[in-house]
């Protein structure tokens, strides 16, 4: 079956609506209507249950999985740049500022080629939809040209896309042949954007959404960053931008205006419930107090963090404290386009974060005192549910009023990488299984708005 708009499907499987509890899902009911809506979810005892289901067989309207086949919510990336795509697994061995100098502004310019910006966006939206990544949060490049291709093909695709032209224009900080000529460069630059997404004539459904994309601040003038967040504040568009990623990054902005990245963005109206902070890993207490009174929310990378950031963002803290949260790939800080990986990274980071990693000291030393780790319950929510939640979008669970953007699971696919016991029930357990063993050809499709994609 490739559509399951205007019918009712009849599947097990798994949501995490909640941080830190899973939601087991058996023959449940998702009726599904003409726009890829999901209309109800009925559960087995429920009343109704067994009418819906024989009036669905009875109308030829009532869909089933195949047999094995598991559903989850479709993954949610909450930070991509798109455009480092061919760079993916290359340059890990050597410090943040290198690598945007060495290798990634290099790269990144050569989007002017439309050609290269063509072939290089459609290889990577194919990429993430076979790795289960239903909606992605992107950067791309400071060129029109490219970016309006990047939002065409992810329409032609299918996928749900938030997409931004990079703003950068401080010639201080960012190449003479890769930036913004002007304030006003990156201002119309990103306008323009907005009107293109707005306007497009296949965008009716509202799959793809603008978004105010200040690389980060050392990237850009206090003009741009000022005519940026008046815009932000006008359109209510989505804002992206990193915030407190490094050590370098994070002086950088206390030295040139004397206050932490947030607080900063925060000055500038950048700051909004729409608003995406890329990694955070060095929030002060005060910082995440700003964010949640802001209802913001930060994308946790897991995987980049651990080549980039030389910090752990502290996941759990965030969570308790009621951040909003979504996971991020970073491609290609992060080396890998699977959120999979990602959720195995984030819970391992943790565990490395409240256990401490010096052999030399002893455990009470090296043990950092806080409770730090995660599971896979946590995991599997920021990587679906929280990042629906962070982006402020109907996406990431099975409910009422979400739009159904779904993978199937077959855990016994010939090439997958799970190995099922005679144990194996349907239990939150053969989640954990999945989260921490399936690969990609255990994927055996992608959902967006009820219609087959992958």
């Amino acid at each position: 079956m490739s559509d399951f708009r205007n019918r009712v499907l009849i599947a097990s499987g798994f949501h995490a609506p909640v941080p830190g509890e899973i939601d087991v899902l058996t023959d449940c009911l998702i009726a599904i209507d003409a726009h890829g809506e999901i209309l109800s979810v009925q559960r087995p005892g429920d009343e109704g249950y067994g009418l819906a289901k024989a009036e669905a067989d009875r109308q030829g309207r009532l869909s089933r999985l195949p047999a094995g086949c598991l559903l989850l919510p479709g993954l949610v990336d909450c930070h991509v740049h798109a455009p480092q795509y061919p760079q993916l697994g290359t340059a890990l061995d050597v410090p943040l500022e290198t690598w945007l100098h060495a290798h990634t502004f290099p790269l990144e310019a050569r989007y002017a080629d439309v050609a290269y910006a063509k072939r290089v966006y459609g290889l990577l939206v194919d990429d993430l939809l076979a790795n289960g990544t239903t909606t992605a949060l992107y950067f791309a490049t400071i060129h029109q040209d490219a970016t309006r291709i990047l939002v065409d093909t992810c329409l032609e695709k299918g996928q749900r896309a938030l997409i931004g032209k990079v703003a950068m224009d401080n010639s201080e900080q960012c190449p003479d042949y890769y930036r913004d000529a002007s304030p006003d460069a990156a201002l119309q630059g990103t306008q323009a954007l907005i009107d293109y997404i707005s306007t497009h004539p296949d965008n009716t459904a509202s799959r793809v959404w603008p978004v105010v994309t200040p690389r980060f601040i050392p990237a850009c003038t206090d003009a741009t960053l000022e005519g940026l967040g008046a815009m932000a504040q006008n359109c209510g568009c989505h804002v992206q931008t990193h915030c407190s990623e490094s050590d370098w990054e994070h002086a950088y902005v206390l030295s040139r205006h004397g206050m932490t990245d947030a607080m900063s963005l925060d000055r500038f109206g950048l700051l909004t419930r729409r608003s995406m902070l890329a990694h955070a890993n060095l929030l002060t207490a005060d910082d995440m107090d700003l964010i949640k009174l802001r209802q913001a929310a930060v994308a946790h990378c897991p995987l980049s963090n651990g080549y980039f950031a030389g910090a752990v963002f502290p996941l759990r803290a965030a969570l308790e404290k009621g951040l909003h949260v979504g996971m991020g790939s970073d491609i290609s800080g992060g080396p890998s386009a699977s959120l999979l990986d990602n959720m195995r990274a984030a819970i391992l980071v943790s565990r490395m974060l409240e256990t401490g990693v010096d052999p030399g000291l002893p455990p009470d030393r090296r043990a950092s005192g806080a409770k730090a780790r995660i599971d896979f319950r946590h995991a599997f929510h920021v990587a679906t549910a929280g990042g629906g939640k962070a982006l402020d979008l109907p996406i990431g669970q099975f409910a009422q009023g979400y739009r159904f953007d779904a993978i199937v699971i077959d855990p016994q696919a010939a090439q997958g990488t799970v190995r099922l016991s005679d144990g194996d029930e349907m239990t939150e357990t053969l989640l954990q299984k999945i989260i921490f063993t399936a690969s990609r050809a255990n994927i055996s499709a992608v959902f967006i708005d009820g219609c087959k994609v992958a």
